[in-house]
């Protein structure tokens, strides 16, 4: 994933402006007692939709078009 790439998010389309790592806590597979020590960063976009900046896992972002 990189900048400029046009991506979906539950059924919002956005672009990508921003790419870095950061962690995340799913309760789902890890518990609800967080340990910042226990997981590694995983790859973050930061992303414009509707007008609103939103930092989301990049696993959770489908690509529609690559960026130039």
């Amino acid at each position: 994933m990189k900048v400029g790439n046009l991506v979906r998010w539950l059924n919002n389309t956005g672009v990508v402006v921003e790419v870095y790592e950061s962690k995340c806590w799913r309760t789902d597979a890890f518990g609800n007692n967080v340990n910042w020590g226990a997981i590694e960063p995983e790859p973050f976009a930061r992303v414009l939709i509707n007008g609103f900046l939103k930092a989301l896992p990049q696993s959770d972002l489908e690509v529609i078009c690559e960026g130039r």
